[in-house]
């Protein structure tokens, strides 16, 4: 049962995390004012502590759940789909620096800067079905290692 409980804690925030970006991307956009930017960044610190949970909750799974440690260890699709969401990670943060810039700054964003973080939104977005498909193989029994 804990197994259970924490595959699907785990699935409602992942797709929550998906929710949050796509929030992002519709929220930033071009003329935005001050009240979207503090909106955003708002709900950029709703992505980070979401992100922090699903590490939390996927290495629980990984450690304490049915198939334990050795069998994600072992498993290609596992680390590409860790790979995926540290790169997603690291996409993310210069649109946080940006949103607190912008509201420190108390200007609204230019066109420029608006275009550059919806650049980074999309690659995020375009990257989550990859994150999906590592997770479906990897549940599958694909990618698995030898264990040296």
């Amino acid at each position: 049962m804990p197994d259970l409980i924490l595959a699907i804690f785990h699935h409602i925030l992942v797709f929550s995390l998906f929710g949050v970006l796509f929030a992002e991307l519709v929220l930033v956009r071009r003329g935005m004012d001050l009240a979207t930017v503090s909106r955003v960044s708002r709900i950029d610190l709703m992505y980070g502590a979401l992100a922090g949970l699903i590490i939390l909750v996927g290495f629980s799974r990984a450690v304490f759940a049915a198939k334990g440690w050795t069998y994600y260890a072992h498993n290609i699709f596992f680390h590409a789909k860790i790979a995926t969401f540290v790169l997603i990670g690291v996409l993310s943060i210069p649109p946080t620096l940006d949103y607190i810039r912008w509201r420190r700054a108390g200007t609204a964003p230019s066109d420029p800067q608006v275009a550059s973080v919806r650049r980074l939104l999309w690659i995020e977005m375009a990257l989550f079905p990859a994150l999906l498909a590592f997770a479906a193989a990897m549940a599958r029994g694909y990618g698995e290692l030898p264990i040296h």
